[in-house]
């Protein structure tokens, strides 16, 4: 399914799946699972990471950033500066850790960090980007129910991209990397955004789902003790299922119009086994 316009998607025929039914609240990732940036962060990144590769590293370590499997491993979900100290890390390129107002370069973590921010910048003001078609009728389904909505990001431009997509206004609540530093919030896998999208939503965990794409966002949304932590698996083999189900998920969905009735797939969403999160 590709994304589409946020509005005039016909939600209020439908209704939703029993899980939810079971919470006050939805706490969502917003790239990957509100809106299709995930890959455009990924392109982004990969700019920034083989630019520092060609100039830092050498034999296997050079190797170019891959912008499905590195991406998903080690920056997905997560800030700025983690994804980028992680990454470099896996390729034993030590870099200083610098300063977070370093220009776009390869000299530090921050530096990476900012290089990547450039790019992101850059492809914004040429392109739009769009929410996912079955998250906009699910959120309009959730409104219905009287369920309460938080959009949750690692990223300084959750609130513009959900502003552009068209579905700002679906959330009671936005929590992003801007918030994130200003409170000092530590990334994912560490619970403390998701945890902060409940405090304003004013539900505790237990009364709160997740909806997350990434294996550090379910993983964090176990830690952190939430009722429902739901995959999302937009990859086209369904490559990440598994890791997902490993790291926390409840469930595993390709789409959150599968958790809308009774438009969602006869077979329902695919559920996990018992939880056994893997040590992050």
């Amino acid at each position: 399914m590709k994304p589409g316009p946020a509005a005039g998607h016909g939600a209020s025929r439908h209704g939703i799946a029993p899980v939810l039914r079971r919470v006050r609240a939805v706490v969502f990732d917003t790239d990957g699972v509100i809106i299709d940036s995930a890959g455009i962060h990924a392109v982004a990144w990969k700019r920034a990471f083989d630019a520092c590769l060609r100039e830092r590293a050498s034999g296997s370590a050079a190797r170019p950033f891959d912008p499905d499997d590195d991406y998903r491993t080690y920056v997905d979900g997560k800030s700025r500066f983690d994804g980028a100290l992680a990454f470099l890390d896996s390729r034993g390129l030590g870099r200083p850790q610098g300063e977070p107002g370093d220009p776009p370069g390869t000299g530090s973590v921050w530096a990476v960090a900012a290089a990547k921010d450039a790019k992101f910048d850059e492809w914004l003001r040429e392109h739009r980007v769009e929410a996912w078609p079955g998250t906009v009728q699910l959120l309009h389904a959730l409104r219905l129910e009287q369920v309460s909505c938080a959009a949750v990001s690692a990223s300084r431009h959750a609130r513009d991209l959900l502003s552009m997509s068209g579905v700002a206004e679906l959330f009671h609540v936005i929590v992003d990397g801007n918030d994130a530093a200003r409170l000092r919030l530590p990334g994912k896998p560490d619970p403390a955004l998701f945890l902060e999208a409940a405090r304003r939503l004013g539900t505790p965990p237990c009364a709160t789902a997740v909806a997350e794409d990434a294996v550090s966002g379910t993983e964090a949304a176990r830690r952190g003790g939430f009722a429902v932590v739901i995959g999302v698996e937009r990859s086209a083999r369904g490559a990440a299922t598994a890791r997902l189900e490993r790291h926390g998920a409840d469930m595993v969905v390709g789409d959150l119009s599968e958790l809308l009735t009774p438009a969602g797939p006869a077979a329902g969403p695919r559920t996990a086994g018992p939880r056994a999160v893997e040590p992050g």
